[in-house]
């Protein structure tokens, strides 16, 4: 009974992409759904599983089993479009497959589970970026994240100016936006890194997902707690965060309390298991 109950994280996570997994797979009548969220739900599960275990790779292994499914398989070799402009592509043509359930899943009614948890566990973008040296933000977090509702709009007129021209070959298109989108993601967070000395400052700043993500996340079921009784404020955790949330404050809205991604550090990192 207590190696079910230390391991209940992880499996609860299998069980509900798996029940995802199949409910998608007999309402569309389609494998794919069943292999796309199983092995998702795994390797999430397989992350948790090795945390638990101590393992200080934990959540890199899940970060690149996800993160390199979704850039190589579904978007190179599957041709899928699942950054942004793939999401409004699909809504658009009023299809609910591809996109459109990934943001669904992932990123719209998902965070009311586990917040902002995708990007710190499958963000392909993310995944580059955690490999750089800034791995906690050596600067002051800066006051500029309306960048990122530049970006979701900007995302947004591009799709439906394609639409409204009537232009042609839009799955390629969209195919090719993918590509560049992503050269363009990944230069642009690795020159914020570098120039914030913070791996996250993309995320924090320019990304247009957590639109979607931070007002859902304020919800979340899954989040870091903090036992008041065993805190000694020694600010340990605070330090490590690579989001700059204040995880010793339990209230909702503590200081950045939507940006969150369950990367675990500050768990870790504290020397009373107080989180």
């Amino acid at each position: 009974m207590k190696t079910v109950k230390k391991y209940l994280a992880p499996i609860i996570i299998f069980v509900i992409f798996e029940t995802i997994a199949v409910t998608l797979c007999l309402t569309k009548d389609n494998l794919f759904y069943l292999f796309n969220f199983s092995y998702i739900g795994f390797s999430i599960s397989l992350g948790l599983f090795l945390f638990i275990r101590k393992n200080k790779y934990a959540r890199r292994v899940t970060q690149l089993l996800v993160g390199l499914y979704m850039l190589i398989y579904l978007g190179l070799i599957c041709k899928e479009n699942m950054q942004i402009e793939g999401f409004w592509y699909y809504l658009f043509t009023g299809v609910f497959e591809a996109a459109t359930i990934h943001y669904a899943v992932a990123k719209i009614f998902g965070p009311l589970i586990f917040g902002r948890g995708w990007c710190g566990y499958a963000c392909w973008t993310a995944m580059i970026l955690d490999f750089l040296p800034y791995k906690t933000p050596e600067q002051p977090r800066k006051k500029i994240g309306w960048i990122r509702y530049i970006t979701f709009v900007a995302s947004l007129i591009f799709v439906a100016a394609l639409f409204l021209a009537k232009v042609g070959n839009l799955e390629r298109i969209m195919f090719w936006a993918f590509i560049i989108g992503n050269v363009v993601y990944y230069a642009v967070g690795i020159a914020l890194a570098f120039l914030f000395k913070d791996n996250r400052a993309f995320c924090k700043y320019i990304c247009p997902i957590t639109v979607f993500m931070k007002p859902m996340s304020y919800f979340s079921m899954i989040r870091i707690k903090c036992d008041k009784d065993k805190c000694v404020s020694c600010g340990k955790c605070k330090k490590v965060c690579p989001m700059d949330v204040d995880v010793t404050d339990n209230d909702r809205s503590r200081k950045n309390g939507t940006e969150c991604i369950l990367c675990m550090e500050c768990v870790k990192n504290c020397p009373k298991e107080a989180l």
